[in-house]
């Protein structure tokens, strides 16, 4: 349930003083209000008396959206029509963000307030002091009943409501109270969430929180328990969590990290990733965020020493490995979260690192066994938890979740091993390790240890099993297609700058957008697309459109180990001849000197199909597919190449943009 600061029927709203409902709405905010603030609200007030006599409805001041931690100043509902609409006391002109602010309220209540999705939303922006400009209200293609943000100054606020209400009110009238109570299912992106958990060390009001997604919860909990478990016991501990994709395995660490941060009680944790993109980008989000919440209370302090306390908190797997490489004592962290576990190195290639970037001659251990050697080191208690995607290994030397649990048989036998029971599942290829285990270790299978819900918006629910399909050549994919038409637009074209324009004439609000290809695209730099060009992806996933180094500026591109683990709302993917269609199956190439060559390791070729997997699963909204014509005047671009793949997404009823 939604909450506000000030709730009334327009009737009774016109009968009480500014002064009372100033009153109920600090009374309800629980916080001083500065000067400004109350100025501002007395303006709202008294201009909403004068323009709403002869209008029956609802309206609330302050109306939450908890994905975005923020307010909207006025919520009205007259009839069917649902205004959000944002005050800019005194602004005399209609900014940017101050059109995505009010845009980016509607949209969270049309993607993610059930009673907010079929309705119709009207975001107004009003700049009190701006001149008054002609009414527009536009749709987009969406069709999903929002309109584009309306622009008006205070003097035409209430024409602006009333035309609204003549051109599009029905018969059907909105209940206020049904509407306050509606269900409200977020799905943030996993920066949000980070951000949360720093700040409040809860998701509960950002998150899913219905019944098909508490085993989330349920998860973070048993965690919890066994960690108290461990440290009452003297127990040493390494549990296995599985997820279906999208399902919020990253939350679930980093939300049990924030959670275990507690120095007094000597069980801190930290969350380790092997993905330096991701640790990159969440550390920066999170210093920006604190820099500016600390500026906001009045405290000093540097964007150096917010990204210095943040470090503490989230870390890449490789320096905490270097670190006690170097430091031969006992971690300082009890716990040790490590996302996409399946990623750590094999024996082979930590050996060949050491060796040759190291020099160190004599190392002989696997990263897992490494891993788990340093926490290993505390004489009393310890737990890893291990977060474990399938079929998501897209690099050389990646050992997958089999070298964990070998890592633990081998070396480690008084460690107690809990599993989720989905470990056993073929993706994860860790069915005769698992066996091996039981026969010298206490294993323990736990079904709270698998996430079974997917944790994406309602629109992306289908994705996943669609793109498995796809690469899978599964008949099925036309029927789940079908489940995601009218949710989330699936698209394709041959011209990239078509799919640019298709990126920008979708998205709305802040709603980020952006290329992906995969790193193996070499042949894409006719499109000006040149995977060679190193991309700064700090920049890329989090600066704003002013910025040529941002995704949205459609220059750079991210690659499959840029964006894994990361979304953003609209992507294109574009597809070049390293991944090929055939009768017998994909073809697999990577582009040598002048010309393609065959991949012939079964390895090297479940990497490039991870790749694809990676690239057509990060839109949390939409996402158009380029497949390019080609060139036959190129022989690394012939036609061939790329037709029979465009020719098969095509046969799977996936809309042509020509």
């Amino acid at each position: 349930m939604l909450n506000y600061y000030y709730s009334d029927t327009i009737s009774d709203f016109l009968e009480k003083s500014t002064e009372t409902i100033i009153g109920e709405i600090s009374v309800n905010g629980r916080l001083g209000h500065i000067h400004t603030e109350l100025y501002a609200w007395e303006f709202q007030i008294s201009l909403l008396k004068d323009i709403l006599k002869d209008i029956k409805g609802h309206l609330f001041f302050e109306f939450s959206i908890p994905r975005m931690g923020r307010r909207v100043d006025c919520i009205l509902i007259i009839k069917n029509i649902v205004f959000v609409i944002e005050f800019k006391v005194g602004e005399k002109e209609f900014l940017n963000h101050n059109i995505e602010q009010v845009w980016d309220y509607a949209l969270d209540l049309k993607n993610f307030h059930k009673p907010s999705h079929e309705i119709l939303l009207v975001p107004i922006l009003v700049a009190t002091h701006s001149k008054k400009i002609p009414l527009e209200v536009v749709f987009t293609s969406h069709n999903d009943n929002l309109t584009n943000p309306i622009r008006t100054n205070a003097e035409n606020l209430g024409l602006t409501i009333q035309e609204v209400i003549n051109f599009y009110q029905s018969t059907e009238e909105i209940n206020p109270n049904e509407y306050l109570k509606g269900s409200y299912s977020p799905t943030p992106t996993i920066i949000e969430a980070a951000i949360s958990l720093y700040n409040n060390h809860n998701v509960d009001a950002i998150t899913r929180n219905d019944a098909d997604a508490i085993n989330l919860n349920y998860t973070s909990n048993y965690i919890s328990e066994t960690i108290d478990y461990a440290k009452q016991n003297n127990k040493k501990v390494i549990c296995f969590v599985t997820g279906v994709p999208g399902a919020g395995k990253t939350l679930v660490g980093l939300k049990v990290a924030t959670e275990h941060l507690d120095k007094e009680k000597g069980n801190t944790s930290v969350f380790l990733s092997g993905n330096k993109p991701l640790v990159d980008i969440l550390q920066e989000a999170l210093a920006r965020d604190k820099f500016v919440q600390e500026k906001l209370k009045g405290n000093k302090i540097t964007k150096k020493s917010a990204r210095e306390s943040v470090k503490a908190f989230i870390q890449i797997i490789h320096h905490y490995r270097d670190e006690y490489l170097r430091d031969p004592k006992a971690p300082y962290d009890h716990v040790a979260i490590f996302d996409e576990a399946q990623r750590a190195w094999t024996k082979e290639q930590t050996v060949k690192f050491m060796h040759q970037k190291k020099g160190i001659a004599n190392f002989q251990y696997s990263e897992p066994e490494f891993l788990i050697s340093c926490l290993d080191r505390h004489e009393d208690w310890a737990v890893i938890v291990c977060l474990v995607g399938g079929g998501q290994e897209i690099n050389t030397g990646e050992a997958g979740i089999s070298e964990w649990l070998s890592a633990v048989k081998n070396k480690f036998e008084d460690w107690e091993t809990r599993i989720s029971p989905n470990l056993i599942d073929t993706e994860y290829n860790a069915q005769e390790s698992i066996k091996e285990l039981e026969l010298t270790n206490k294993v323990v299978f736990e079904d709270k240890l698998h996430l079974s819900v997917s944790m994406r918006s309602f629109r992306a629910e289908y994705l996943s099993k669609f793109v498995k399909e796809i690469l899978d050549f599964d008949e099925n994919a036309k029927e789940t297609l079908k489940k995601l038409n009218g949710k989330y637009p699936v698209v394709i074209t041959r011209d990239v700058e078509k799919a640019k324009k298709w990126l920008k004439e979708k998205a709305r609000g802040s709603e980020r957008y952006g290329i992906v290809v995969s790193s193996q695209a070499y042949r894409l730099k006719p499109l000006a697309i040149d995977v060679k060009t190193p991309i700064n992806h700090v920049n890329w996933f989090l600066d704003d459109k002013d910025d040529i180094r941002s995704s949205y500026f459609l220059e750079d591109v991210a690659t499959e180990f840029q964006v894994q683990g990361l979304e953003l709302d609209w992507v294109c993917v574009t597809w070049d001849a390293d991944l090929r269609y055939s009768n017998e199956g994909w073809k697999t190439y990577s582009f040598v000197g002048n010309k393609w060559q065959n991949i012939h390791k079964s390895i090297r070729k479940k990497y490039l199909i991870n790749a694809y997997r990676v690239l057509l699963t990060r839109a949390r909204q939409g996402m158009i597919i380029v497949v390019p014509e080609g060139n036959v005047d190129d022989h690394t671009r012939q036609p061939d190449f790329y037709s029979p793949t465009f020719n098969y997404l095509k046969s799977l009823g996936i809309e042509i943009v020509e």
